[in-house]
C-alpha cells in the first residue's frame, strides 16, 4: 500500500489526526483576512467585465505581423476606449472595444485598416450589445439564488439546519473570494467567468456534504457515551475524509491548471481565462472551506446546545476523574481542549495510541465500530 492510502487508513481509524476544530479560531482568521481582501479588490478595482456585459465591437484581422502591444495602441488611438487584443491561431488578430456604437464602430475600422495595412473589407467587425450580457447575468443570478435556497433545504432535510447554515456560509466564502482574485488579478468576466462560477458551488458542495456525512453518521446517540465531545467526534469526521478529499481537489485541479498556466498562459489562448481562473480558484478555496470553515463552524454551533455543553462537563469530568487515578481515558483523534474547560482535565490529544486491549474494549465509539 502507498504512504499515502497508509495515511489516509491511518486517519480513518483514528489512529493518527490534526486537531482543524480546535484551531478553529486560526482558520476563521484567515479566511477573514483574505475575504476582506478580496473586497477591498471589489471595491477599489473593480470587475472587468467583458464586451457581453458592456457592450462594443470585436474586430477580427487576417494573418497580420503587428505585434499584439501595437495593436493596443492602435485600437485605443481610434477608438479613445481601452482595447484588449489577443492573437489568434492564423496569425490574425482578435481586438475587443467596449463603449461603442454602430457610427464608431465603422470609423475604426477604417482607421485600423490603415494602420494595419490591411483592407477595410478583411477586417470582420462584430457589434455586440450590453442587453444580452444583462440577460445572462440576471439569469446566473437568478440560478444562483435558486441553487442556494435548495442546498439550503436539502441539507436542513438530511442533516439539520446548523450543516445547512455552514455549507451556506462555505459556499458565500468560496464565491466572494473568487470574484476578489478576479478584480485583483484584472482579468476579463465574461459568461464563461460565469459559468465556472456556477460550477465550482458543485465542487465545493460535494466535499462538505462527505464530511457532513460522516460527521452524521459518527454522531448517533452521541449522549449516551461519555469518551467523546462532540468537536472530537468532528474532528475525527474531517481527518477520516481528509486523504479523499486532497485527491478529489487534486485531480480536479490538475486539468484546470493546464488550462489555465499552459493554454492561457504559454500558448497565449486568452479566452480560456474566462472560465478556468474561476474553476481554479474556486475548486481550492472550495476545498479548504469544507475542511477547515464549514466543519468547524458546525461543531461551534452544535456546542452551544445544552445537550452538547453537559456531554462535554461529563467527558470532562470522567477525564479528570481517571487523571486523579493515573488512568487516561484520551480519546482517539481528538482536538485540543476549549477555553471553557477546567485546568485539570485532561487535555485533547492527537496522535498515535498505543493502549491495551483490555482498556480499550467495550468503550464507547460514536462510530459503533471497534477496533
Amino acid at each position: 500500500m502507498s504512504k499515502l492510502g497508509t495515511l489516509g487508513a491511518r486517519l480513518h481509524r483514528g489512529e493518527i489526526g490534526y486537531d482543524f476544530v480546535g484551531k478553529r479560531k486560526i482558520w476563521y482568521g484567515i479566511s477573514i483576512l483574505i475575504t476582506i481582501t478580496a473586497i477591498l479588490g471589489l471595491t477599489v478595482r473593480g470587475l472587468n467585465m467583458g464586451i457581453e456585459f458592456q457592450g462594443g465591437a470585436v474586430f477580427t484581422t487576417e494573418r497580420t505581423s503587428v505585434s499584439v502591444t501595437q495593436a493596443e495602441t492602435y485600437a485605443e488611438e481610434a477608438s479613445g476606449h481601452d482595447a484588449i487584443v489577443q492573437k489568434l491561431g492564423n496569425g490574425g488578430l482578435r481586438i475587443q472595444v467596449a463603449g461603442i456604437d454602430t457610427a464608431q464602430s465603422d470609423q475604426i475600422n477604417e482607421q485600423l485598416a490603415k494602420d494595419l495595412k490591411i483592407d477595410a473589407d478583411k477586417i470582420n467587425a462584430e457589434l455586440v450589445g450590453p442587453s444580452w450580457g444583462d440577460q445572462v447575468a440576471n439569469k446566473a443570478w437568478q440560478g444562483l439564488a435558486i441553487f442556494m435556497v435548495l442546498v439550503v433545504i436539502y441539507l436542513a432535510i438530511a442533516f439539520e439546519w446548523r450543516m445547512a447554515l455552514a455549507a451556506l456560509v462555505a459556499l458565500i466564502h468560496d464565491i466572494t473570494i473568487t470574484v476578489g482574485i478576479y478584480a485583483l488579478v484584472g482579468f476579463e468576466v465574461t459568461p464563461g467567468t460565469v459559468i465556472g462560477l456556477l460550477t465550482i458551488l458543485g465542487y465545493s458542495l460535494y466535499d462538505t456534504v462527505v464530511v457532513f456525512d460522516s460527521l452524521k453518521e459518527q454522531t448517533k446517540d452521541i449522549t449516551k457515551q461519555t469518551r467523546y465531545t462532540y468537536s472530537e467526534v468532528a474532528d475525527r469526521s474531517i481527518n477520516g475524509t481528509l486523504v479523499r478529499s486532497i485527491n478529489t481537489t487534486v485531480v480536479a485541479l490538475l486539468p484546470v491548471g493546464g488550462l489555465l498556466f499552459i493554454g492561457g498562459g504559454v500558448l497565449g489562448a486568452g479566452m480560456l481565462n474566462d472560465i478556468s481562473l474561476s474553476l481554479f480558484v474556486g475548486l481550492a478555496a472550495g476545498a479548504y472551506s469544507s475542511i477547515f470553515i464549514a466543519t468547524p463552524l458546525v461543531a461551534d454551533l452544535k456546542e452551544r446546545e445544552p445537550q452538547m455543553k453537559a456531554l462535554r462537563k461529563r467527558v470532562l469530568a470522567k477525564r479528570a476523574q481517571a487523571a486523579a487515578k493515573g488512568d487516561s481515558l484520551e480519546p482517539q483523534a481528538v482536538g485540543e481542549a476549549y477555553d471553557d474547560e477546567p485546568e485539570d482535565a485532561a487535555p485533547a490529544v492527537v496522535g498515535p495510541r498505543n493502549q491495551p486491549a483490555s482498556r480499550t474494549r467495550g468503550r464507547g465509539r460514536p462510530s459503533g465500530k471497534r477496533r
